[in-house]
């Protein structure tokens, strides 16, 4: 009988507020086998996000067996499954994986190669790890569903709001808007965040402590072609119904917990539309495949030098401890770009 090989992870049993050190633990699971599609990639750096607080916050429900989150990782390609063709074993790749699966806090993952992409050349996997969910996000909410052009001359003249622009899907947002030709302006009320986000591409910044119409007719700019909200849409509704041009786009990417009128938008013919990176994997679309090609090409242009990581703050080694700092430190609401956590302790 063959004794199966275990990896270290850091997963959960109970669903616990982040002060609580059992909710997040430290495990030894199964290591698993690539089939299929799947890669089997060793993980060498993983990011925290807004949804791993979301997922691991306080609930009834239990797990029989560990369950394991995080969804941004870096690392080596170890074994692949027979139907792959995009990877061989010793490729570095980043990505932001699937909802639905076990997640990448754990020494090695299995990931569809179709969501995977080669890590950018000139990036260490820490400063890697930090951009997969993030950028997808970005990517996906500015040109495939605000169907904001690629062309830089196509937009000129053209604006748009990022609500939230200092965090981590923020950070990409601002760098992609504005190598596509927008006139960028990010919300930011700190002096810190707004200084983050004018480095990373803004040409104005604004408080969404307040309302936003009077704001940007004083930067000359009474409305914007475009909004993408990265927080609380409830919150601004109206502040964005004020704000946005005639035939005007509005992205969202955030649950909304109370029933808005849409009609707000309607004198104005609004576009309303949803980003969720989660869609393809979860689903299973047709065009899967697209963020492996959108990860290749983000990799190209941070090595470029035209996007740069979003990597704040670096934490060692990858373990539950560390985890739950990271975890606390995202539900502070306040972190610019991203953490990160890398190297297992041997």
């Amino acid at each position: 009988m063959t004794v199966a090989e275990t990896m270290k992870a850091v997963g959960l049993y109970k669903y616990l507020s982040i002060d609580n050190p059992d909710s997040l633990l430290d495990v030894t699971i199964e290591k698993p086998a690539a089939e299929g599609r799947d890669l089997l990639v060793r993980v060498k750096a993983i990011s925290v996000n807004p949804v791993d607080t979301k997922v691991r916050s306080p609930k009834e429900h239990e797990e029989s067996a560990p369950r394991v989150l995080g969804w941004d990782v870096a690392g080596v390609v170890e074994q692949t499954g027979s139907d792959c063709t995009l990877f061989q074993p010793g490729d570095e790749v980043y990505y932001a994986g699937s909802i639905i699966r076990p997640g990448g806090n754990s020494e090695f993952h299995l990931v569809d190669e179709r969501i995977v992409g080669k890590k950018p050349a000139s990036l260490d996997y820490a400063q890697a790890a930090a951009l997969p969910l993030t950028a997808i996000t970005a990517w996906e909410a500015l040109f495939d569903r605000l169907g904001v052009s690629r062309d830089a001359a196509a937009n000129a003249g053209r604006s748009i709001l990022i609500i939230g622009a200092a965090g981590g899907v923020g950070s990409i947002a601002v760098q992609l808007a504005d190598h596509v030709g927008l006139t960028v302006v990010g919300t930011a009320t700190r002096p810190e965040s707004q200084e983050w986000v004018r480095q990373l591409g803004a040409r104005h910044t604004i408080s969404h402590a307040e309302a936003f119409q009077p704001q940007l007719a004083a930067i000359g700019l009474p409305h914007v072609d475009y909004i993408l909200c990265l927080n609380s849409a409830e919150q601004h509704w109206a502040n964005m119904s004020e704000a946005i041009k005639p035939q005007g786009k509005v992205g969202l990417i955030t649950n909304i917990k109370e029933p808005l009128h849409l009609s707000l938008f309607m004198n104005k013919s609004v576009t309303i539309a949803w980003e969720l990176m989660y869609t393809r994997s979860t689903h299973q679309t047709d065009d899967m495949i697209e963020q492996h090609k959108l990860l290749n090409e983000l990799a190209e242009l941070v090595d470029s030098g035209t996007i740069r990581t979003t990597l704040t703050e670096k934490l060692s080694p990858i373990n539950a401890a560390n985890l739950r700092r990271a975890h606390a430190i995202i539900e502070t609401g306040r972190t610019l770009g991203k953490v990160v956590l890398e190297n297992w302790e041997s």
